[in-house]
């Protein structure tokens, strides 16, 4: 098997069955789930962006001020791409950002639609981090295969382990987001394309795209922090009951635990 082979098929399988995988345990959940489990999701989101992107960042050759930049430009870019979306949503006086909204969904700090989703937004956020981190996967992929082939394959391996937990949090969440089940493991397949696009550019233009991937890494890790903070931990405020607030910080902790454990083991096996 060639090199160029190798890496697509690493970077088809590391994007693909990251995503089937994550949907086999997401489908698992009954709708009444989804709810508790976004406190699974917030905390997956922020140990990935924390614990795993930035981290790499850095490891990829990123000054602490230029990450601290770009994260910073990236919350503010998916802040104005989510008004933007708000926008697409309105209809005169029935715009969701200017409407009349019920006193759970304002004291929420989070304005959803009657039906307690949020018409995609969130949902969009995260497909479109998904897509520059997956991007970003191939590059490794393939980085690592071009430097010895065993590499390769420890490298994709680690890559399927550690995006299980994470697609599990992006499928629950595009799902809270009002898509179907069917829509939002179509969504993440494509978003997984992006892997095999990553990983077949860095083949050719490796050298280049080594300057770039410390930022790309920064707008992932901006979308993650953004999604979490902005649109999914507001939503918790809904319930400020003491045990509901318990569950929701073991489910916080989980979903950190949850990338920190695969970034651990995985490092014992590197």
């Amino acid at each position: 098997m060639t090199i160029l082979a190798a890496i697509l098929a690493a970077s088809l399988l590391g994007g693909v069955l990251s995503v089937l995988a994550a949907g086999f345990v997401a489908f698992q959940a009954r709708a009444t789930w989804v709810p508790v489990l976004v406190s699974y999701a917030i905390g997956a989101l922020l140990g990935a962006a924390f614990l795993e992107i930035i981290p790499e960042a850095f490891e990829s050759g990123a000054s602490a001020q230029s990450m601290a930049a770009t994260v910073l430009f990236g919350i503010l870019l998916f802040f104005v791409l989510e008004k933007l979306v708000l926008w697409r949503h309105c209809h005169g006086e029935e715009c969701e950002a200017h409407g009349t909204h019920t006193h759970e969904e304002t004291t929420s700090g989070h304005h959803y639609g009657h039906d307690g989703h949020d018409h995609g937004r969130s949902g969009l956020m995260i497909t479109v981090g998904d897509t520059f981190h997956n991007f970003v996967d191939g590059i490794l992929i393939a980085a690592a295969f071009l430097t010895d082939f065993k590499l390769g394959v420890v490298t994709a391996l680690a890559i399927i382990a550690h995006e299980i937990p994470q697609e599990v949090g992006d499928f629950l969440i595009l799902l809270h987001s009002g898509y179907t089940k069917r829509q939002a493991i179509l969504l993440n397949l494509l978003s997984s394309v992006a892997t095999l696009v990553g990983g077949v550019l860095a083949y050719y233009l490796l050298g280049t795209m080594k300057e770039v991937v410390p930022y790309v890494l920064g707008l992932a890790a901006a979308s993650m922090i953004y999604v979490a903070v902005a649109d999914l931990i507001p939503g918790l405020h809904k319930r400020p009951e003491l045990h509901a607030t318990a569950q929701q910080v073991v489910l916080i902790s989980l979903g950190i635990g949850s990338i920190w454990l695969t970034k651990v083991l995985l490092g014992d096996l590197a």
